[in-house]
């Protein structure tokens, strides 16, 4: 049965060997015409799959989303090389508003809720891209209060004031309002405290198992989105450098040493972190 936040009559794959829904195709981006950023990316997010993009800071997690939506170009960024394909069809063209009304939005980095309009006006303000009429938008205003009860009990608060961990629901919950098929979320638990992180990716997992919602998920918190996710692509410096299913990479004992913190000696120290990239096998 089709759910409220899916576009009707689309394909949403199997539970084995679903169809693929986003393919980014070996892209390269630059910025000033100068710096290139990403190094020949590629990527692909099953329909109804959770993937985590992973890496450390500056690794070009935020740009290879911001690619796929098109939100290059107000920071004088452009793909210069390959291709982004949606549901089949190359996408790097179109505008963000146009990909919203496809079925692509994304949750950006630092959550940039209205400060000054009430967590409902925020949250309404995704549905603007609909034509569906006011019953239909009511009907999904409750299914997002449904998975953010916390929202509904703040519905008439000024988003500005409310926590951090309500304006990140906000957020996710506004990008809902535009029934997506694909969910592009820019570091969720970013400045959030650990129960807080918890609660929200438990939120996103429901959205993934109960509306078919793909996702791709940029997250600095290795530990965390392998936990959700099904499967993950580690980033280091524009590149690709190592990807898997998520049980696999937790296995990895470079995953485990370089983003975990632990190695079959158990957890390492800054001392001894701190040269790891002399040491990474998959650079070498």
């Amino acid at each position: 049965m089709p759910n409220d936040f899916n576009r009707s009559g689309k394909n949403t794959g199997t539970a084995t060997g679903a169809s693929i829904l986003l393919a980014v195709n070996n892209i390269e981006v630059i910025y000033d015409h100068v710096i290139l950023v990403l190094k020949g990316v590629s990527l692909e997010v099953s329909n109804g799959k959770i993937v985590a993009l992973l890496g450390a800071n500056g690794a070009g997690k935020t740009t290879t989303l911001k690619a796929i939506s098109n939100l290059l170009h107000a920071e004088r960024g452009e793909v210069t090389k390959g291709s982004i394909e949606y549901d089949g069809e190359t996408v790097q063209s179109l505008t963000p508003n146009h990909l919203v009304r496809i079925g692509v939005v994304q949750v950006m980095e630092g959550r940039h809720c209205f400060e000054h309009l009430t967590i409902e006006e925020n949250l309404l303000t995704g549905a603007y891209t609909r034509s569906d009429g006011k019953h239909e938008i009511a009907r999904s205003l409750e299914k997002v209060y449904s998975y953010f009860p916390r929202l509904k009990q703040r519905r008439n608060a000024q988003a500005g004031y409310t926590s951090g961990g309500e304006q990140q629901m906000c957020a996710i919950g506004r990008g809902l309002m535009s029934n997506p098929r694909m969910m592009l979320l820019d570091e969720p638990s970013m400045g959030l405290a650990p129960q807080l992180v918890e609660e929200i990716f438990e939120i996103v997992k429901r959205l993934n198992d109960n509306e078919g919602v793909s996702i791709l998920l940029a997250e600095q918190n290795t530990n965390i989105a392998l936990q959700y996710a099904d499967y993950g692509y580690i980033l280091e410096n524009g590149r690709v450098v190592l990807d898997g299913g998520a049980k696999h990479l937790q296995e990895n004992e470079d995953v485990k040493e370089f983003y975990l913190g632990l190695s079959t000696s158990g957890r390492k120290n800054f001392r001894d972190v701190k040269h790891y990239r002399r040491r990474k096998r998959w650079l070498a």
